[in-house]
Formats: structure tokens, C-alpha cells, sequence
């Protein structure tokens, strides 16, 4: 599986989730290294600029992650939330976010890997508590678990992207076809 982060989800605290891929079967870990958690940060554009982070960084973010999901998870089932997973993300809302700072060239966003988890964890309380919550549905790759805002006219987008699943399960589904269809023509 590549190393790529993706952010189809439609906002940083569902991408942030979605760094656990496959949670029901091949689960596979993005935040490997502290350079990987940095990379994320960098790359969702939480931050412009990250000091480097250490293993504890690492640890902490999952820790986080994992209560976003389960709050995620628990919104989107209209479920009770977790006490301990609550905790763990107002803990790190608490904390001093990501400031941007204007600078002669435009905006510029510092931070430590602590600042950049408090932003994601900020994003993630706005969702759960905000007008985005009805629109959370989980893609319909059956080997995906990303959680997505659905956007789409009539609500009927299926897929977390096209380019991570839908094309995957739609070339499957057409193969699926094509293997049948000609036993299916000479009966």
C-alpha cells in the first residue's frame, strides 16, 4: 500500500481519521515516523511550517486520531460518545492551536506538533457539533473506513473519491459483468 496521504474526506479531522486505513481488515498505520505525522500536517495544509516531532508527537496524534474516530463513528450511528475519547479530544483542543501570522509575503502557519494536533482536534469539535454532522457517511468500499462529508446533489455520492475507491469497485463490478454476462447469453 503507498505511503500517499489522502484528503477526500472533505475535512482535516476526517482525513486525520482516515490515516488508519482498512480498520476492519489490513489496517495499515500512515504515522510510521514522526516524519510521516509532519508530512501530514504539511500536506493537509493545517500548517505551512512544522518544527520536527518526536516519537511522543507520534503517539499522542494517534491517541487523538483514534478518539476522533470513535466520536466520528459513534455521531454518525447516533450513538452515545465515549467519556474517555471525548477526553482525550478536548484535551487536545485545549491546547495552544496553529496561529497563522501574515508576513510581507502572505500568510504563514508555524507550529509545533503539539499546536497542529489542538488544530486538527478544534476541526473535529466543529464538525461534531456543527450543521456537517447529517452529511458523514462512510464509503462504500466495503474494505474502506474512511468517513467522508457528502456534498453531492441528493446526497447519493458513495465513495470516499473516485481515485482511492470508486474506480476500484466500479472496475471490479464491471469485470464481475463482463465473467457472467456470456454464460448468462447462451441459456
Amino acid at each position: 500500500m503507498n505511503l500517499n496521504h489522502v484528503f477526500v474526506c472533505g475535512n482535516p479531522a476526517l482525513d486525520f481519521a482516515a490515516t488508519l486505513r482498512a480498520r476492519r481488515s489490513a489496517r495499515f498505520e500512515m504515522f510510521v515516523t514522526p516524519d510521516r505525522l509532519d508530512a501530514w500536517y504539511l500536506e493537509s495544509g493545517i500548517v505551512d511550517t512544522i518544527l520536527p516531532g518526536e516519537e511522543a508527537d507520534v503517539q499522542q496524534a494517534t491517541f487523538v486520531r483514534e478518539a476522533i474516530y470513535e466520536l466520528v463513528t459513534a455521531r454518525r450511528l447516533g450513538e452515545e460518545f465515549d467519556e474517555a475519547a471525548l477526553g482525550a479530544l478536548n484535551d487536545a483542543a485545549r491546547k495552544a492551536p496553529a496561529t497563522p501570522q501574515l508576513t510581507p509575503s502572505g500568510r504563514r502557519t508555524e507550529a509545533t506538533p503539539e499546536q497542529a494536533l489542538s488544530t486538527v482536534a478544534r476541526h473535529a469539535v466543529e464538525l461534531l457539533s456543527g450543521p456537517d454532522v447529517p452529511l458523514m457517511k462512510e464509503c462504500g468500499n466495503p474494505e474502506c473506513t474512511r468517513v467522508y462529508i457528502d456534498r453531492s446533489r441528493g446526497m447519493r455520492r458513495q465513495w470516499c473519491g473516485m481515485d482511492s475507491c470508486g474506480n476500484k469497485i466500479k472496475a471490479a463490478a464491471y469485470r464481475a459483468r463482463k465473467r457472467t454476462a456470456p454464460a448468462a447469453a447462451t441459456h
